[in-house]
């Protein structure tokens, strides 16, 4: 029988993981990642970008001007979400399936960035990356209110990622030399990149994703 050693459930409801490239990788473009990744990164920039638009007169000018916006979070849908919920106690399916799969790509081009592999990543497929999330029953799993108040209950968690990201850049500029004399990325650096994502994947699903009500876990393992 698993016990739960602490407060927080022993499976938590957003699971992700990286699958570790236990094979030589390569050098030539673990070397260049940062020029090879551009063009994945442009079409990544091109569907992460999102912002609603309304038009006003302004009296003064005598002239109408249009007003911008955000809609998401780096092209995650966020406030349409928040307002079904809120209003609704609905979390419409598409919009679901497109802030799990844009996560999931997300995943593929930031993993790749950080030679967590040396295939190329896809606008599909979903490769090396696992990122699951159940779709939430709103009416019975999700608060209605508490949307509004989740990206202020994150604070602490974006006060340590702040910490563990600055230490997962420095990790991987240190498994950058690693690749090029052995081919090969630490098993023990790669672990503690994964739990990284893993924990600011956990806290972008709770904080603006909006699927879960469970508070994210202080950890890095699963």
């Amino acid at each position: 029988m698993t016990t739960n050693q602490g407060p927080f459930p022993a499976q938590y409801p957003v699971q992700f993981a990286v699958e570790y490239p236990d094979r030589p990788l390569n050098r030539l473009t673990s070397f260049f990642r940062i020029f090879v990744i551009i063009p994945i990164a442009i079409v990544l920039g091109t569907v992460s970008g999102a912002a609603w638009e309304s038009a006003g007169s302004n009296s003064a000018l005598h002239h109408s001007t249009t007003y911008y916006g955000p809609a998401g979070a780096g092209g995650l849908l966020f406030f349409g979400p928040l307002l079904m919920i809120l209003f609704r106690q609905k979390y419409p399916r598409w919009w679901f399936d497109w802030n799990l799969e844009l996560q999931r790509f997300i995943n593929r081009v930031w993993t790749y960035l950080a030679l967590m592999n040396d295939s190329y990543p896809s606008t599909d497929d979903h490769q090396w990356v696992q990122l699951d999330y159940a779709y939430p029953d709103a009416t019975t799993d999700l608060n209605r209110w508490l949307p509004l108040v989740k990206w202020l209950l994150a604070i602490p968690h974006y006060i340590v990622l702040f910490f563990l990201e600055i230490a997962a850049f420095f990790a991987v500029i240190v498994t950058w030399f690693a690749i090029l004399f052995t081919g090969r990325y630490p098993r023990g650096v790669f672990s503690f990149v994964e739990g990284v994502f893993r924990w600011h994947n956990r806290v972008a699903a709770y904080a603006f994703v909006l699927v879960t009500d469970q508070y994210p876990p202080f950890r890095l393992a699963p």
